[in-house]
C-alpha cells in the first residue's frame, strides 16, 4: 500500500526556487532514505508533506498521503494528522519536549490528545512506549524532565511521542546525528524495526546507516534528484605552536551533579588546554562531555574544582569579565540563533549586549565576520530558515567570534551536516585557530573526525577521563 505519494513538488521561499519537481513514493513496511548534502532541500521537501513550512513559502504540485491530497491543506487539517496518522522524529529532541512537564505527563497528553481515554489508561500507556523504546526502569524515568535524559535517552522518549499512537508515516530528519555511534545504531535499529507497522523517511547524511538500514534512497542535489556531489575532504591539521606556562585553560578536579543523582555527571575531571591547541573530549551519549562544557563556560555550577583561563580563576566574581573570551558553538546549528533576527543582527548581538557596539563602525566589523568564515554578504538580511545549516554553522562562528575569543567551547558542531559541509566548516575552524591562535575544546562522538583534527584526545566514560 502507497502511503505517501509526492508529485512534481516544487517549494519557494522568499524567491528561492528549494524545491523542484520532486516525485517520490513511500510504501507501508519500507524505509526510504533521502540524502544529499546541507541545502539540497531535503528537509523542506519533509516539512511540506507534515505541513511545517514557514508561512512565506509557496507549495506547488501534489502530497497524497493515504490517498488524502494534502497540498494546500490549513493547519487545522494537519493538526489532525501529526501525532496520529503521522509521526516526527526531529535532529533536536529539546525542540519538541517542553522543558517544564515531565516525559510521562508529555506522553500522556499525546496519548489524550488523540485517543479517547482516561488519564491512569494514558500514563499506562505511556510508561509501555517508553519501555518499549528502551528506556529502562520507564516507572521512574516517566518521572523525570527532558534535562534529566542524556542526549540518546532524549531521542528514545522523541521516538516513544512518535509512535504512541501508531502513525502510518513517520518522518525521522536526522535522528541520530548528535549521538555516539553505539546509540546511533540502537536508534535506528528502533525506528527501522518499526517499519512493519508505518512507512518510514529517513532523512539523513550518514551514507552507512542508509546501506544498512535503507530499502530504497533517494539522493537530492538542488532541490532536485541527483547522483551524490563529490564530498570535499578535511585538511590536515596544524602543529600546536610552542607557548608559555599558563595553559589557556586548566581545569583540575572537576565535579558537577544533578538534582537527585546519585552518580555525578563529571567526576573529578583535570586537563589542560593550550594557545593554538585542539583538545577532543569523546565518550558515549550520557558520559559528562557536555556537562564538562558546561562547568567550563560557567553555564552550570560545578559542586567542586577548579577552571582557569589564562591563569585566572573562573568563578561569581570574575566570570562577567572573562565571559567574551570563551565562546560555544553548538550543535544545532538553528536552535542556537534566533529565528526573528536576521543574520547580520544576530552576529552583532554580542557587541551590543557587551556595549562594544558602534553604530559607525558597527556594521563594517559584521562584515568583516562574515567575510572571515566565508559567508556571502547577500545573506546579511536573511533568517536562519532561509539557510543551510552549513551556512547557520558558520553564522554561530562569526558570532562567537564577535567577543574576539580566546577558547572556543565546541559542541558537536557539525554532527548535523553532511560530508562535504562538515569538511567545509573542519576547514574553517582550522585556518581560524592558526590565523587567531585560539584554543579549542571540541567534543564529539566522532572517533576518525577527531583523529583528524584533534592534537589531543581525552575519552570520558561515566564521567571520568579514562587513563
Amino acid at each position: 500500500m502507497t502511503q505517501l505519494d509526492v508529485r512534481d513538488l516544487h517549494v519557494r521561499i522568499r524567491g528561492t526556487h528549494a524545491v523542484r519537481g520532486l516525485s517520490f513514493s513511500v510504501h507501508q513496511g519500507e524505509v526510504l532514505a533521502l540524502v544529499g548534502e546541507s541545502g539540497a532541500g531535503k528537509s523542506l521537501t519533509m516539512q511540506a508533506v507534515l505541513g511545517l513550512l514557514p508561512p512565506e513559502a509557496e507549495v506547488e504540485g501534489s502530497i497524497r498521503f493515504a490517498g488524502r491530497e494534502l497540498a494546500g491543506a490549513s493547519q487545522s487539517a494537519y493538526a489532525e494528522l501529526r501525532g496520529s496518522r503521522l509521526g516526527f522524529v526531529p535532529q533536536d529532541a529539546l525542540s519538541v519536549l517542553s522543558p517544564v512537564h515531565t516525559i510521562g505527563d508529555q506522553l500522556a497528553r499525546a496519548v489524550r490528545s488523540v485517543q479517547r481515554t482516561d488519564r491512569r489508561t494514558a500514563d499506562k500507556l505511556a510508561r509501555a512506549v517508553l519501555d518499549r523504546v528502551g528506556i529502562a526502569d520507564a516507572e521512574r524515568r516517566a518521572r523525570a524532565y527532558p534535562h534529566e535524559f542524556s542526549g540518546g535517552m532524549r531521542q528514545r522518549a522523541v521516538i516513544a511521542m512518535a509512535i504512541v499512537n501508531q502513525p502510518e508515516l513517520i518522518v525521522a530528519d536526522e535522528p541520530t546525528t548528535a549521538l555516539d555511534p553505539r546509540i546511533q545504531a540502537q536508534i535506528l535499529d528502533l525506528l527501522t524495526g518499526l517499519s512493519d507497522d508505518s512507512a518510514i523517511v529517513l532523512v539523513t547524511h550518514d551514507q552507512d546507516a542508509v546501506a544498512k538500514y535503507a530499502d530504497r534512497t533517494l539522493t537530492l542535489h538542488e532541490g532536485r534528484i541527483a547522483d551524490t556531489p563529490a564530498v570535499d575532504r578535511i585538511r590536515p591539521r596544524t602543529s600546536v605552536p610552542v607557548v608559555a606556562d599558563p595553559p589557556l585553560l586548566a581545569v583540575r578536579n572537576l565535579t558537577v551533579r544533578y538534582r537527585g543523582s546519585r552518580q555525578p555527571a563529571v567526576d573529578d575531571v583535570s586537563l589542560d588546554i593550550q594557545r593554538g591547541e585542539t583538545v577532543a573530549l569523546i565518550g558515549e551519549s550520557g558520559c559528562g562531555k557536555s556537562s564538562t562544557a558546561s562547568a567550563v563556560l560557567h553555564l552550570r555550577r560545578p559542586e567542586s574544582g577548579e577552571i582557569r583561563l589564562d591563569g585566572t580563576i573562573l568563578d561569581d566574581h570574575t566570570i562577567q569579565r572573562l565571559r567574551p573570551a570563551m565562546q560555544p558553538v553548538f550543535q544545532d546549528p538553528y536552535g542556537s540563533l534566533s529565528p526573528r533576527l536576521t543574520i547580520q543582527d544576530a552576529i552583532a548581538e554580542p557587541l551590543k549586549v557587551q556595549d562594544r557596539w558602534d553604530p559607525q563602525a558597527g556594521p563594517a566589523r559584521v562584515a568583516e565576520l562574515m567575510d572571515q568564515v566565508r559567508l556571502d554578504p547577500s545573506l546579511a538580511d536573511r533568517r536562519p530558515r532561509e539557510l543551510s545549516g552549513g551556512q547557520c554553522q558558520r553564522v554561530g562562528i562569526a558570532r562567537a567570534l564577535a567577543s574576539d575569543p580566546r577558547l572556543l567551547v565546541l559542541d558537536e558542531p557539525v554532527s548535523s551536516l553532511d560530508a562535504k559541509v562538515r569538511a567545509g566548516v573542519i576547514n574553517l575552524l582550522t585556518e581560524l585557530q592558526r590565523e587567531l591562535g585560539l584554543g579549542y575544546l571540541f567534543i564529539s562522538h566522532d572517533h576518525h573526525l577527531v583523529d583528524r583534527i584533534a592534537h589531543r584526545t581525552l575519552v570520558m566514560h561515566e564521567g571520568r577521563i579514562r587513563p
